[in-house]
């Protein structure tokens, strides 16, 4: 992989893993565009992290709270304090994806198997586009974080379970089952974002041990870092940008573009 190709990827990790349109499809179709190489399933995790330490900074003042908020809460055996509660329902939703993709894993970690299919792919980011336009239509958008229960974070994160399938968007899915639920589109966006930490940590981390077990070239370190560095950078910009967006405006740009690059995916793997 070129410098020029892991800058694009990188690009395109930041600017897709928090707006609820995929990363991992965009990572499988932009260098489908371009004619390039797959990058494959643990280079897309991998950079991924950049993304986790994007969330993570802009985030930390959110963080440290609900930390010391929870370790006070326990303390006082206080368990209906909000920032235990949003803590757990965060654990508590990070269960399904991790379950489920560790049972998977053999079958979604197949550079070349169905899970990467552009069939697949744009057939998810349809399915899911549609859904977001029933969240939209549907939800009341009366809640917001403070009424987060367990219960809450166990629905999202099945949603989020549904990102295991490349097109569904992660955030995507689960800020449709938080607008389900009747939450706000800027409140939902934040729990999804607080609620992706663990669950793409865990699945960065992995992934790079996984690759550095294999050995790593100079140039493969160098791609990596450099995709790492610009998706850390483009994240950030991205999360500040879609919470601002979302106080006045709906999903719908989103909808309408998943339905198109659904399509595009199709379209793709019917000329391949």
């Amino acid at each position: 992989m070129s410098l020029l190709e892991a800058v694009v990827l990188g690009i395109v990790q930041g600017l897709t893993e928090f707006l609820p349109i995929s990363s991992t499809a965009h990572l499988r179709v932009v260098p489908a565009l371009f004619h390039w190489a797959d990058p494959g399933v643990a280079y897309s995790a991998v950079i991924q992290l950049g993304s986790v330490i994007a969330v993570i900074t802009y985030f930390m003042k959110d963080l440290l709270q609900l930390a010391f908020g929870s370790l006070k809460a326990i303390g006082q055996r206080n368990f209906s304090d909000h920032d235990l509660q949003v803590s757990l329902s965060v654990l508590i939703g990070t269960l399904p994806i991790c379950i489920l993709g560790l049972l998977f894993k053999s079958v979604l970690e197949q550079n070349d198997g169905p899970a990467r299919s552009l069939f697949v792919i744009g057939g998810a980011a349809i399915f899911m586009g549609l859904l977001l336009l029933l969240a939209e239509m549907k939800g009341k958008r009366e809640r917001g974080m403070e009424s987060l229960t367990i219960k809450d974070g166990l629905l999202v994160g099945l949603g989020q379970a549904l990102a295991l399938i490349p097109g569904c968007s992660r955030s995507g899915s689960t800020m449709t089952v938080g607008m389900l639920l009747n939450m706000k589109r800027e409140d939902a966006a934040h729990y999804s974002f607080l609620l992706g930490i663990p669950a793409i940590t865990l699945s960065g981390l992995l992934e790079l041990y996984e690759l550095t077990k294999q050995g790593l070239t100079n140039d493969s370190m160098s791609s990596l870092l450099v995709g790492l560095i610009t998706s850390l950078v483009v994240s950030y910009l991205s999360i500040h940008w879609l919470l601002k967006y979302l106080r006045s405006h709906s999903t719908w740009v989103f909808v309408v573009y998943r339905l198109i690059f659904g399509a595009v995916a199709i379209g793709l793997g019917l000329m391949h």
